[in-house]
């Protein structure tokens, strides 16, 4: 157990299942507590499911097996009210916030002149704005308490082009924008932040995007990726892995950089 982490408190979204439920349990295992935020239900856009209220419930129980404090929120990354009890919740009973997760996101497929705006939109508000909406909220927290971390989970795509993936690739390009930019702001008051940005991740979302195309997840995985490493994907347990040493001490001096977790696929 990092000692460094011990009784810290970390924000996450899309936390019920995926990488941020990985996240969040891989924090808990090192002492901190956890406020999970998660929409908890499918929407018509992207269509495939996302976290629910029973894995919100779940996630609790693991991480009070860890002896550890888990506020389970259900809520929108685009809806400032959601975001403000859920920030306003979390202060009041667990006194701090140290860690932010920025994980909430959905991916889906279209070319660009072919999406409606209502998808290009929908896959911007969540993926940016709400980033963007959930930070705006606890900086403040942080700055007060002159210290924090802010981890914003992009992708190869916020690094790269992608074939049919346009509006995911500028939301997550613009992921890497507000880490180098709040990475610059937020220096001063000893917060820092930075994107991770993974290749393909065997999780529920790429389990619906197989499905969305009509293919395995595999057969979608090396389609899209080509890791030089010999893997269709990662798991999620490598991203949160990667979080808890960003977060930790052990990365102390890390900010406003791109951690890359790419099985070597941007090398190509």
């Amino acid at each position: 157990m990092a000692k460094d982490l011990k009784g810290k408190v970390a924000f996450i979204t899309g936390a019920a299942h995926g990488q941020g439920r990985a996240t969040a349990i891989a924090l808990a295992k090192e002492g901190v507590h956890i406020a999970a935020f998660d929409i908890a239900q499918t929407l018509s856009y992207p269509g495939y499911e996302l976290g629910s209220e029973n894995e919100l419930d779940s996630l609790v129980q693991e991480c009070k097996s860890f002896g550890v404090t888990c506020l389970p929120f259900t809520g929108d990354v685009r809806v400032d009210a959601d975001i403000d009890n859920a920030v306003s919740t979390t202060i009041s009973e667990l006194k701090r916030i140290d860690i932010l997760f920025n994980n909430a996101g959905i991916c889906a497929y279209g070319l660009a002149h072919e999406l409606t705006e209502k998808e290009w939109d929908i896959m911007l508000d969540i993926n940016l704005k709400g980033a963007w909406l959930v930070a705006r909220r606890i900086i403040p927290v942080m700055i007060e308490q002159k210290s924090g971390v802010i981890i914003n989970n992009s992708s190869i795509a916020g690094l790269r082009g992608m074939n049919r993936l346009s509006h995911y690739a500028a939301s997550k390009w613009g992921l890497t924008g507000l880490t180098k930019s709040w990475a610059i702001e937020l220096a001063p008051h000893n917060i820092r932040v930075i994107s991770i940005h993974p290749t393909g991740v065997n999780t529920p979302m790429n389990d619906g995007l197989a499905a969305l195309e009509g293919l395995t997840p595999k057969e979608v995985a090396e389609r899209s990726a080509g890791n030089l490493i010999n893997v269709p994907w990662v798991e999620a347990q490598d991203v949160a892995n990667a979080v808890v040493f960003l977060v930790s001490d052990k990365s102390r001096f890390v900010t406003g950089s791109q951690f890359v977790l790419d099985a070597g696929l941007l090398t190509r």
